[in-house]
């Protein structure tokens, strides 16, 4: 079962039963199936990690249930996307040596089967109270981890703040308490959190004359210019104000002859023209943030003639 995005909290009415909000972790949602004759890792895809993470191979051995969750692994002060990815990417006695330096964990907010009872048709509120069972009673214990929720607006409004986006929490998963589980159908609200912040106009998608996207640029602190983020794509409106602003970049812009990827994961390059970096432009963005670079296509809202390049935040890896 997946979600549509949307920009705030739903009504109170908008689906079965009332809204139930739970905090959304930064990390790969997966199924774990638990059962007497094996374990299996799952991601959303139906990619096969089960060898990428023995720590939680090892933990569920015991079990007899079908979870669905968000893996996450704890680094650097906050929920670490990038060392996730690292781990997702290891097997074998490599695996092994990534789960003792960077241990995963589950955070489990359904349970979609339960000692062979399949749940799926069951109301939210009957799977849930399963969940909160089986981690009262000790049936599940670290590395798994039962995911935050509320029937408070106040406290999922909480989540919503950037601050929590610093260490991994960013956005709310809004759900119905009456609702069943529909894989497949994008039934649940999904909400991020976001911020505004500014970078360098340095390379744009489409020509001169008719931008389409805009690539964003940050200085380091020896003077290098490092892609942070690529915008959605423009209205005709701020298409307009762009081409009127923009100047193509000569042999001695930053990114002559670089090349990017065109989209995040993916091998595919991207084309693009570079464009003299002295224009910066305020965005939105959510708070999806790995190694400098925002993961998530970010929006944009305006240009700043009242800041100067060198006074847009320095790139920090």
């Amino acid at each position: 079962m997946v979600a549509e995005t949307r920009r705030e909290l739903p009504p109170d009415g908008a689906l079965p039963g009332g809204l139930v909000m739970e905090a959304k972790s930064d990390g790969f949602r997966a199924l774990l199936f638990a059962r007497p004759d094996g374990v299996l890792v799952q991601s959303r895809q139906g990619a096969d990690l089960t060898s990428a993470f023995p720590d939680i191979v090892a933990a569920a051995t015991a079990l007899d249930l079908v979870l669905d969750g968000e893996l996450v692994v704890p680094a650097h002060g906050r929920l670490d996307f990038g060392e996730l990815q690292r781990r997702a990417r290891r097997r074998g006695r490599s695996a092994a040596q990534a789960a003792t330096e960077f241990p995963a964990y589950l955070i489990a907010f359904d349970v979609l089967e339960a000692d062979g009872e399949e749940l799926l048709a069951r109301p939210y509120q009957y799977p849930r109270a399963v969940l909160e069972e089986r981690f009262a009673r000790g049936d599940l214990t670290a590395p798994f981890t039962l995911c935050p929720n509320t029937t408070d607006r106040a406290t999922a409004q909480e989540w919503l703040d950037p601050a929590w986006g610093s260490v991994g929490i960013e956005g709310v998963m809004v759900k119905g308490l009456g609702q069943p589980y529909l894989p497949g159908k994008r039934a649940w609200i999904k909400v991020r959190s976001h911020v505004s912040s500014e970078a360098v106009l340095a390379g744009i998608t489409g020509s001169l004359a008719e931008p389409q996207t805009l690539l964003l640029g940050r200085y380091d602190t020896a003077g290098g210019l490092h892609l942070i983020a690529r915008t959605s794509p423009l209205r005709t409106a701020e298409r307009h104000e762009i081409a009127q602003r923009v100047s193509p970049g000569g042999p001695d812009h930053p990114w002559h002859g670089r090349r990017f990827s065109a989209g995040w994961g993916t091998r595919g390059e991207l084309k693009f023209h570079p464009v003299r970096p002295e224009l910066v432009v305020e965005f939105v963005a959510d708070t999806s943030v790995d190694a400098g670079r925002y993961r998530h296509p970010v929006r944009y809202h305006r240009l700043r003639d009242d800041v100067t390049p060198e006074q847009v935040p320095t790139f920090d890896r």
